[in-house]
């Protein structure tokens, strides 16, 4: 009996060279990607986050949509 695998994915955001598109956040089908409410980077711009830590299937859309590149999607298989 084949066991069941599931993706379990995470972002790492390049805080720095992220200046808050808003793309990501709206490529995210699961919800799971913010902009900061509280902190900015160096050019004054919120960044994005990953918010649920379980739920990321590291699908990649955040980063294909990315303009600047700053979003790295990390994947895992997990049984």
């Amino acid at each position: 009996m084949p066991s069941m695998t599931r993706m379990r994915g995470a972002i790492v955001v390049d805080t720095e060279r992220c200046k808050g598109c808003r793309l990501c956040v709206k490529a995210c089908r699961l919800g799971l990607i913010t902009l900061t409410d509280k902190a900015v980077n160096h050019k004054g711009y919120p960044y994005a986050q990953q918010t649920d830590w379980e739920a990321c299937n590291g699908c990649t859309a955040c980063a294909t949509v990315c303009p600047d590149g700053c979003i790295t999607v990390y994947r895992k298989r997990e049984e």
